[in-house]
């Protein structure tokens, strides 16, 4: 009899302890919750995420999806309101994922992506040294899991892209790189994120949303492969009308690329439906597109609607500095000096756009607006108006020493973008001739695009000198972008 009940004791024990153990199931109602919140179809996706946890409340994969779905709400629309609620919510995310099995290759995957995702927030929202720490625990996670577990795919995507990022820290920022021991190389990174995108594993169907958001970027800015990027867009045809984070995606670099009118028919023919998250960010682009043909009423609109619904602090010095110049072009100088009392009060100084909004306001003085003109026109892609405007004039009628580099570097920008190659390269030596010295970023970015004209012909010890003379360059507007850039162009020509 004590037999029996010892063994009837010892099968309830196992049985209850097998009920409790944690685990990681990325099944099916997860998959599908995963693209809904990849989408930005982010109610649907927390609802099949409840689902899930009411089908199976052992399994940790949810919280990894919760985990997105903060990330993606808190890094576009950057509420202070959530974000009280939420940033907390990343810990304690943290510790029930903890409560997995150490020995699945999930378990430090989701701790990654975590960590990488208060990451991210924590710099919306002021918090830099977190932010840093958060970021070398997620690198030191997805380091040792790609040790203990070389082939798990799913690692390759956050391994990749914490590789490249690492990789071109600025200069001025290496201190931090070697303060939370972070090493990598930027092609490295970016050769393991096109692997994993170009890669038939199953692992990478599911994960796919991610990756086609993650490598047109890398493309972008750390390659300097911006029509490669659009190319990509359109060869995997990527579905820019339902799935809104794609959408975003490729307006962005559309208008980054100077291709308003494309950038235009993606936020146009969106899918309009409720069950999308309510993101300002489509007016924001939408007022650029605007103001880069000079439409100047549009313009006002978008910009007044995203400043009305926005709740975060990223890019709203640049937006009302944006607004005050939409007033300045119609001549209503009251309204425009009130724009910029906001450009003073509003928003941070986190992005360079920013600290030059503040720069720009604290001075006192209005841009010239004819150059004001062809440089909107020149942002949007309309480089024959643009050139148009200019035609007839010389640096010799401008008055001010600023006004003057300022012509000729426009006059660069514009002859590159139309393939002029050896006009620009004149223009663009004339304009880091009249600038190196000053605080203005002109200089500093004829320099870059030499070194990107360059290396474009292959002659890479010519592109070199001049992505080192911008960096050599002191301090001016955008130094910490225009560095990267400049890094990132000299990793590339000697293939590191």
């Amino acid at each position: 009899m004590k037999l029996i009940l010892v063994v009837i004791c010892t099968f309830l024990f196992t049985v209850g302890k097998s009920h409790a153990q944690k685990q990681y199931d990325f099944n099916a109602v997860c998959q599908q919750a995963y693209q809904e919140i990849t989408r930005l179809r982010i109610s649907s996706g927390e609802a099949l995420i409840a689902k899930a946890k009411a089908e199976n409340p052992n399994n940790l994969i949810p919280v990894l999806l919760e985990s997105y779905a903060d990330f993606l709400v808190l890094f576009l629309n950057e509420d202070p309101a959530f974000f009280k609620t939420a940033y907390p919510g990343f810990l304690d995310k943290i510790n029930q994922l903890e409560e997995g099995p150490s020995n699945s290759p999930f378990y430090r995957f989701c701790l990654a992506n975590v960590r990488f995702h208060r990451a991210a927030v924590a710099i919306k929202f002021g918090k830099t040294w977190d932010a840093g720490w958060d970021f070398r625990r997620a690198w030191l996670f997805i380091k040792e899991n790609q040790k203990k577990f070389p082939g798990f795919v799913p690692d390759d995507l956050l391994y990749g892209a914490l590789q490249a990022a690492v990789g071109t820290i600025p200069k001025g920022y290496k201190w931090l790189a070697g303060l939370l021991g972070m090493r990598a190389s930027m092609t490295d990174g970016i050769k393991t994120v096109r692997n994993f995108v170009y890669s038939n594993d199953p692992w990478v169907k599911i994960f796919a949303n991610e990756a086609n958001f993650i490598y047109p970027y890398l493309l972008f800015y750390l390659e300097n492969k911006k029509e490669e990027a659009i190319q990509f867009i359109q060869q995997k045809k990527l579905d820019l009308v339902n799935n809104h984070l794609h959408g975003w995606m490729a307006a962005n670099l559309g208008l980054n690329n100077k291709q308003s009118v494309y950038a235009i028919g993606i936020i146009n023919n969106r899918n309009k439906s409720s069950e999308y998250l309510n993101t300002p960010v489509w007016d924001f682009e939408m007022g650029y597109a605007r103001l880069f043909h000079l439409e100047i009423p549009e313009a006002l609109r978008y910009f007044t609607a995203f400043t009305t619904a926005f709740k975060g602090r990223f890019y709203l010095k640049d937006v009302y500095q944006k607004i005050s110049w939409c007033y300045y072009l119609q001549g209503n100088m009251t309204a425009a000096e009130q724009a910029r009392q906001l450009v003073l009060s509003r928003g941070s100084t986190d992005t360079d756009a920013d600290k030059q909004a503040l720069k720009d306001a604290r001075s006192g003085n209005w841009p010239n607006p004819l150059l004001l003109r062809a440089r909107l026109l020149s942002d949007g892609g309309y480089h024959h108006e643009a050139l148009a405007l200019l035609h007839g004039k010389s640096d010799a009628d401008f008055e001010q020493e600023e006004e003057r580099l300022e012509f000729v570097y426009r006059a660069a920008r514009i002859f590159d973008d139309l393939g002029r190659d050896e006009e620009a390269i004149k223009a663009y030596q004339n304009a880091i001739r009249l600038g190196e010295f000053r605080k203005e970023y002109f200089a500093a970015r004829a320099a870059v695009q030499l070194g990107q004209l360059y290396e474009a012909r292959g002659q890479k010890a010519e592109a070199i000198r001049y992505y080192q003379q911008c960096l050599d360059m002191g301090d001016h507007e955008f130094k910490n972008s225009l560095d990267q850039r400049a890094k990132s162009g000299i990793l590339r020509c000697k293939g590191e």
